[in-house]
């Protein structure tokens, strides 16, 4: 009768590695970053917390540490001159918005039919947004020059009583800056609301065809609310771009006719801090433009991050 033995087999133990922290991860790339936020703090914070701080100082031709406390503010407030900048930027930034995101989304809309070409007039609507705002600028001043613009041009052809001169009358130039805006911005809005089209499922199109929903209804009940972060980012650029508004008017019109019939914020602090040599109001309607943008910026931050961790 034979035995028959076995040998007790090694218990193998598996071993882990402890995952690491989040703060080690990519290591390398962070130290390679911390120039470029180092450059960042010191140039934009830091110059941003130092032009607040001067704004509250009677500062003049140099930077002074001699504090007024709000006096500034006050005479920024009594001068006509901002006040006028501050009605006509609001008169532009609402004109623009809404025309700019209401022809962008048509022209998506119509972009979106699959149509012929669609590479070449995509290219051809986002060719201006290209252009500097000076470039712009000048192209429409030559446009809408009453000599040999659109005006000279119609009395050309045999309509001398034609009369379109946008730029030399204080109560129209406000929409001959809206009619370059326009041209500029809106291929770049059309490709932001392109985007936002072609992410929607094929499926949605598919069952409200089968429920005999229209077209337009479509768009309007079911497209538009599902792009809402799409129109809100746009709304966000487009905002942020009409505060700093500063060289279209330059290269239109420099703030006139009748003097400040154009003028907007960026030109009241440029003239301040470099022509008039009065640092401190410069440094206060600077403050006030960066506070605009901090108004635009805070919801829209709250709605893409803190509502979606909210929620």
């Amino acid at each position: 009768m034979s035995s028959t033995t076995t040998e007790a087999e090694p218990v193998r133990t598996a071993t882990y590695a402890k995952p690491r922290a989040r703060w080690t991860r990519n290591i390398s790339a962070k130290i390679a970053a911390l120039p470029m936020v180092a450059t960042a703090l010191v140039v934009f914070l830091g110059g941003t917390i130092w032009t607040v701080v001067y704004s509250f100082t009677n500062s003049k031709l140099l930077p002074r540490a001699n504090f007024v406390g709000f006096d500034q503010y006050e005479r920024l407030w009594s001068n006509s001159r901002w006040l006028i900048s501050i009605e006509n930027l609001l008169f532009y930034g609402v004109m623009s918005m809404i025309f700019t995101v209401v022809m962008g989304f048509i022209l998506a809309v119509l972009m979106d039919q699959k149509i012929r070409y669609e590479d070449t007039f995509r290219t051809i609507m986002l060719y201006p947004f290209a252009l500097s705002f000076i470039v712009t600028g000048l192209v429409w001043q030559w446009i809408l020059n009453p000599d040999f613009g659109i005006q000279g041009v119609v009395r050309d052809w045999g309509w001398t009583s034609f009369n379109f001169d946008p730029l030399n009358n204080p109560d129209t130039v406000l929409y001959g800056l809206l009619i370059a805006g326009l041209w500029q911005g809106t291929g770049f809005v059309m490709c932001l609301m392109l985007a936002g089209l072609r992410g929607i499922d094929e499926d949605i199109w598919k069952a409200t065809r089968v429920d005999g929903i229209p077209t337009w209804k479509t768009y309007v009940v079911v497209i538009i609310p599902m792009m809402r972060a799409v129109f809100i980012t746009t709304l966000v650029i487009v905002a942020s771009g009409i505060i700093r508004l500063y060289d279209l008017v330059v290269a239109m019109t420099s703030g006139g006719p009748g003097g400040n019939a154009s003028q907007v914020p960026a030109m009241y602090v440029y003239d301040y801090m470099f022509q008039a040599q009065n640092l401190g109001q410069g440094f206060a309607a600077s403050t006030m433009m960066l506070l605009s943008v901090l108004i635009v910026l805070i919801p829209w931050a709250y709605l893409e991050f803190g509502g979606k961790k909210h929620g």
